[in-house]
């Protein structure tokens, strides 16, 4: 894949970010999502922190809305230095890392304080994925950036066991999921979230799969009349720099960067899921919403637990190690 960034930065020039200054040092940023979504926010906020604690030697300029790149073309973008950093969905960065698809083994987080430990900065299951990422791609992992956890939608009646999944037509967003999918007994669909509502409205499939916050800025509750509250699986983007950008850095702004990252990781988190929480109880007007039992959430949990060992069968040593440093949190 070629990449042309001066013409795209010529293009992008009428709608620069205000996200930047006369700084020494800039740092460009490619963004899928507007500047008011909130990992664009997040971006803002690493932004004023990296300005103020370099004295304004440190800035970024942000291009979003997908200016410049793709979500995937993300990862060769940032690794291959035609941008400096940028923010992609984690699932891109599987054909060099299979491994980070782990995020997506159902119910391999035990709860929400589990997924918070694992996904931190500095854990075992960070160290090895973003080792291998920068390793296999030239791209630094700066932060994770919470997305959501994974609900699911459905008409007429309510998902509340495996049995109700077995031969619907599910809509999927990544390879594990859709082999959570079978393994519930239901047909996978892969589908981008763009197509959602039209495929639902329509009746394409029988079964959505996405995360809470699509349920509302896509208007799904429109088509879709039950939201089952899974939370078997994390949606996770990731902020990237490139690596030779990055050590060409002096080791104060270096630690500048990686000191802001370590702030912006968790604001957009906790932000996250308390936006999360707000949208499922908004959603409760519009829609059945269904949380599961511990007995319904174990019969997921047994219909599914044969996946993680798939995973690995065709991930590799390096999904191995971490799912055994996660398991042992």
């Amino acid at each position: 894949m070629k990449f042309h960034l001066k013409s795209a930065l010529a293009a992008a020039a009428i709608v620069v970010s205000p996200v930047m200054t006369q700084a020494d040092t800039v740092i460009r940023v490619t963004l899928q999502l507007p500047e008011t979504h909130s990992l664009g926010q997040n971006w803002v906020a690493f932004n004023e922190i990296i300005q103020e604690k370099s004295g304004g030697e440190l800035s970024v300029q942000l291009f979003p809305s997908a200016q410049l790149f793709t979500d995937k073309e993300v990862p060769e973008a940032v690794g291959t230095g035609a941008v400096e950093a940028g923010s992609a969905f984690l699932g891109r960065f599987t054909g060099a890392v299979p491994a980070v698809d782990v995020v997506n083994l159902p119910f391999f987080f035990r709860d929400e304080n589990h997924l918070r430990s694992a996904v931190a900065t500095g854990s075992p299951m960070r160290n090895i994925l973003d080792t291998a990422v920068l390793r296999e791609t030239g791209a630094r992992v700066l932060w994770w950036q919470a997305f959501g956890r994974n609900v699911y939608l459905s008409n007429g009646e309510a998902i509340r066991t495996p049995a109700d999944i077995r031969d619907q037509k599910v809509r999927t967003y990544g390879k594990v999921l859709g082999w959570t999918v079978e393994a519930l007994g239901g047909a996978p669909t892969l589908m981008s979230g763009s197509k959602q509502f039209l495929a639902y409205q329509q009746g394409a499939v029988d079964v959505g799969m996405t995360g809470a916050s699509a349920v509302k800025s896509r208007n799904l509750f429109e088509v879709m009349d039950h939201m089952t509250l899974s939370y078997d699986s994390a949606i996770e983007f990731v902020a990237v720099i490139n690596n030779d950008f990055f050590e060409s850095l002096s080791a104060e702004h270096r630690q500048i960067i990686l000191d802001a990252a370590v702030t912006v990781e968790q604001q957009l988190r906790d932000a996250i899921y308390a936006e999360e929480d707000a949208i499922v109880d908004e959603m409760r007007s519009r829609m059945t919403v269904v949380e599961l039992t511990d007995d319904e959430r174990r019969q997921w949990v047994e219909a599914t637990s044969g996946v993680a060992q798939r995973f690995v069968d065709d991930a590799g040593e390096t999904a191995a190690k971490v799912i055994s440093a996660v398991s042992g949190m």
